[in-house]
């Protein structure tokens, strides 16, 4: 289809106001009557020789690597081992985010925000009895359990419980 002139402006103004090409497809129909598939809408912009904007990231405050003297942990918490400190596969993950606050005694997932290399998904699991373990998925679907504890095997409760957390995370992760 071709534009007038009046109309190329209107969609030179559209790109630049940083509109994504299906909005613009929807604006071209409703104010124009002009209907085009989303192909030639890439195609019209293209020709017009103009560029749509990349969204601009949402900027996160960037926090300090050391906490500040007053927001020091107790000492008790500072001395039990974190996720990080798990032994598994590749360079350590960032810092896991805890999936849901578990009742003391229960297990407790967590899934990493930088996942491990060579897996799909990875994280963190603390048993009931305390045992911590990382855990990860691979792209074959094969899990993989790493305990802090050499034999560690946790009881059957416990695994039925890791299995029920971690089949509702991968739910609300898409998996």
């Amino acid at each position: 289809m071709n534009l007038t002139d009046p109309q190329k402006a209107a969609v030179t103004k559209w790109i630049a106001d940083g509109l994504k090409l299906a909005e613009i497809q929807t604006r071209l129909a409703k104010e124009f009557g002009a209907r085009l598939t989303y192909m030639e809408v890439r195609f019209l912009v293209d020709d017009l020789k103009l560029v749509p904007k990349d969204p601009t990231p949402p900027v996160e405050p960037k926090t300090p690597l050391t906490p500040a003297p007053s927001a020091t942990k107790p000492a008790a918490a500072a001395a039990s081992p974190g996720p990080e400190d798990l032994p598994g596969p590749g360079p350590e993950p960032e810092p896991a985010i805890p999936a849901a606050p578990a009742p003391a005694g229960d297990v407790a997932l967590t899934v990493d925000t930088v996942t491990r290399p060579g897996t799909l998904v990875s994280g963190s699991v603390k048993f009931s009895d305390g045992v911590k373990a990382a855990w990860y998925l691979d792209q074959y679907g094969r899990l993989g359990v790493v305990a802090e504890k050499k034999g560690y095997k946790p009881s059957q409760a416990d695994v039925q419980k890791f299995q029920a957390a971690l089949d509702a995370e991968m739910a609300k992760l898409g998996y």
